[in-house]
């Protein structure tokens, strides 16, 4: 069993691409980040919350990011890349790496709202600087290597209604 103390100073970092394709695959739904950053801070002390989000040329998640702020998030935005022959990119990992190691010193537990195995290195980083690492997304499209290498993987998809909204 995993003893989860209040005391224990959490940041949560949210990869919303990550999880919002990882629900709209799965599910075809939507994910409800308030039950998921609930989960993720599991009672301790929320010291900051992250989402990594991406504007389009349209604005149209102007109402998103807004809902993410009401919820205490803060987001990190970055336009959408658009390239020659359409592909579109909007890479955050590196801005996640980085916030976990800058706020690290201050708190006990990293939260990585994502299944991106990508992470792995930053997850045995943060394990050698003595942090708990927990990482909370959709088991079945989550990285195995990732699952593995953190101190606790909180599957969303033992309780998807909690964890979706429906369109």
């Amino acid at each position: 069993m995993i003893i989860k103390l209040k005391e224990q100073r959490v940041v949560v970092l949210i990869d919303v691409q990550n999880l919002y394709h990882s629900a709209k695959n799965l599910y075809q739904a939507r994910v409800n980040f308030s039950e998921v950053l609930k989960a993720a801070v599991a009672g301790r002390k929320l010291i900051r919350a992250f989402a990594y989000v991406t504007r389009t040329k349209t604005g149209e998640e102007k109402s998103f990011f807004e809902a993410l702020k009401k919820l205490g998030i803060e987001t990190r935005v970055r336009d959408l890349q658009e390239f020659y022959g359409g592909l579109k990119k909007a890479d955050w990992d590196v801005g996640i790496v980085i916030d976990a190691i800058r706020t690290a010193p201050g708190v006990d537990v990293i939260c990585l709202a994502s299944g991106d195995g990508d992470f792995v290195p930053l997850v045995e980083y943060l394990k050698n600087q003595g942090k708990r690492v927990e990482a909370i997304a959709f088991g079945r499209s989550a990285s195995l290597k990732l699952k593995e290498a953190v101190d606790e993987f909180i599957d969303l998809e033992e309780n998807p209604e909690k964890y979706l909204l429906k369109k």
